[in-house]
C-alpha cells in the first residue's frame, strides 16, 4: 500500500510540472487543444495503471509524451485520415524511443508552451474564458482552484473550459503566436493568464503547501520570453517586474518546515537581491515606455517599495497607498480595495483601513473571500478588539482551502483568544 501510494504521489508531482508541456506539444502535433488534453489524460492513466508496478521511469516527461504519440497514432488510424501525420509522429517516435534525454524545448518564440497561452486566448474566446482555458491547460490547475482565483462558482469555470475547447476546435484556431496588430489584440488576456498562474504557484489555493514553486517558475519563464517578444510593451516589463520582485522573497515565505511566514515578519535578508534588481530593471524599462502607468507596472511599483525597504518601519506606506488608489483608478475592484486598506491602516492607522474594509463585508464576490476576514481580523487585534478578531480568524480558517494557511488562521484565533 505504501509503495502505491508512493507512485501515486510521484505521478501528481510528475503531472504537475510536465502536463503542460505534454498538452503543448501534442497541440502543436495534432491541431486540436481538445484532442491534445484527451491523449495527455490517456497517458496520466497508463501511467497510473504501469508505474505503481514498474516504477517511476527516468524521464516521465518522454515517457508520457511516447505514450500520448502513440494513443495519437491509433486515433488517426482508426479516423483513416492524416496519414501523413501518422507516419512524421511514428518517425518521430522512433527516434527518440531508446533516448532517455527530455524532449528539446524550441527556442524563443517557437515555444510550445507560448503557442499553447495564445491559442488559448484567441478572440473568438470571451475574455474569461481564454483565462480559464489556459490556466487549465498551462497550469494544470483543477477547476476548483481556477474557479477560486476568479471568485467565481465552480461550474462556471467548468462551462467556460468546455465550450472553450469546442470553440477553438470547430473555429479551427491555428496553434500559432500571432503577428501585428494580432498580437497587441491577445497580450493583455495573455499578461492576465501568466499572472494567475504565477499567483496560484506563489500561495496557493488549496493543498497542503503554501507555495507551488513551479507554477512560479513557468510564470516567470514565460513573461521573460513575452518581454523579447513584445519589448516596447511597458504593461509586458511591468509584469515581469511584479513576478521578479515577489519571487524574491519565496525563501522567505516559509519555515522549514513549510509553514508560512508573514510579509512583515520575513527575514529581508533571505530575499533574493538578483531577482530584486531584475525586477527594478524591468519596471525601469516600464516606466521608460509610458507616461501613465498600467496595473501590472503599478503594482510592480508597490512591490518595489517593499523591495526596497531594508526593514519593514522603513517601508513607505503612504506612497503604497496613493499607488493602489491609482490602481484603483485603472482597474477598479474589491480585491484591490481590500489590499488599499491595509495600506491605509499602515499608513494612517488601523480605524482607517478597518473603515474601507466594513465597506467591502457586503460585496457579494468577497463573500466568500478568506482574506477579507483576515485582514479586518488584523486591524481588530491592533485596536484591541480581540474577541472579534478571534471570530473573524475563525472565519477566514474556515474558507481557506490550503491547510497551512488554515493552521496559521486558527493559531492567530487561538492568540486572540487568549489576549481577551
Amino acid at each position: 500500500m505504501t509503495a502505491a501510494t508512493d507512485a501515486r504521489r510521484a505521478i501528481d508531482a510528475v503531472w504537475r510540472i510536465e502536463s503542460a508541456r505534454l498538452i503543448a506539444g501534442l497541440a502543436r502535433m495534432v491541431h486540436d487543444i481538445g484532442v491534445a488534453e484527451e491523449l495527455a489524460q490517456d497517458a496520466l492513466v497508463a501511467a497510473l495503471e504501469q508505474w505503481p508496478e514498474s516504477g517511476v521511469p527516468d524521464n516521465p516527461g518522454a515517457w508520457l509524451m511516447a505514450v500520448a504519440k502513440r494513443r495519437a497514432i491509433d486515433q488517426f488510424r482508426r479516423q483513416e485520415r492524416l496519414e501523413r501525420k501518422v507516419e512524421e509522429i511514428g518517425r518521430d517516435l522512433e527516434s527518440r524511443q531508446a533516448s532517455t534525454q527530455p524532449e528539446p524545448e524550441l527556442e524563443d518564440i517557437g515555444d510550445d508552451l507560448l503557442r499553447l497561452v495564445f491559442t488559448s486566448c484567441h478572440p473568438v474566446l470571451s475574455t474569461e474564458a481564454r483565462v480559464a482555458l489556459t490556466l487549465r491547460l498551462l497550469g494544470g490547475l483543477t477547476t476548483d482552484e481556477i474557479a477560486r482565483a476568479f471568485l467565481a462558482p465552480e461550474p462556471t469555470i467548468a462551462q467556460r473550459i468546455v465550450r472553450g475547447k469546442r470553440t477553438l476546435t470547430k473555429k479551427q484556431v491555428p496553434f500559432e503566436v500571432p503577428q501585428g496588430a494580432e498580437l497587441a489584440e491577445r497580450l493583455s488576456s495573455v499578461l492576465e493568464v501568466i499572472y494567475l498562474v504565477f499567483n496560484e504557484g506563489y500561495s496557493a489555493t488549496a493543498g497542503d503547501d503554501w507555495m507551488r514553486p513551479e507554477l512560479c517558475a513557468e510564470a516567470l519563464r514565460l513573461g521573460r520570453v513575452l518581454a523579447q517578444l513584445a519589448p516596447k510593451e511597458p504593461e509586458v516589463h511591468g509584469l515581469v517586474a511584479l513576478m521578479e520582485i515577489q519571487a524574491s522573497r519565496a525563501r522567505a515565505r516559509t519555515t522549514a518546515s513549510g509553514e508560512p511566514i508573514l510579509l512583515l515578519e520575513q527575514d529581508r535578508g533571505r530575499w533574493d537581491q538578483l531577482l530584486i534588481r531584475r525586477g527594478l530593471a524591468a519596471l525601469e524599462r516600464a516606466v521608460a515606455l509610458t507616461d501613465e502607468l498600467g496595473p501590472y507596472a503599478l503594482q510592480a511599483a508597490i512591490a518595489a517599495c517593499h523591495a526596497r525597504a531594508r526593514t519593514p518601519e522603513e517601508t513607505d506606506w503612504e506612497r503604497i497607498a496613493a499607488l493602489y488608489e491609482r490602481l484603483a483608478v485603472v482597474t477598479p475592484s474589491p480585491v484591490v480595495e481590500l489590499n488599499r486598506a491595509v495600506a491605509l491602516a499602515m499608513a494612517f492607522g488601523p480605524e482607517a483601513g478597518l473603515r474601507l474594509v466594513d465597506q467591502l463585508v457586503t460585496e457579494p464576490s468577497l463573500a466568500k473571500y478568506h482574506l477579507l476576514p483576515t485582514v479586518r481580523g488584523d486591524f481588530l487585534v491592533r485596536l484591541g478588539r480581540h474577541a472579534e478578531a478571534r471570530e473573524e480568524f475563525e472565519r477566514a480558517a474556515a474558507l481557506t482551502r490550503n491547510e497551512r494557511e488554515r493552521s496559521l488562521l486558527l493559531e492567530r484565533a487561538a492568540q486572540a483568544q487568549a489576549a481577551v
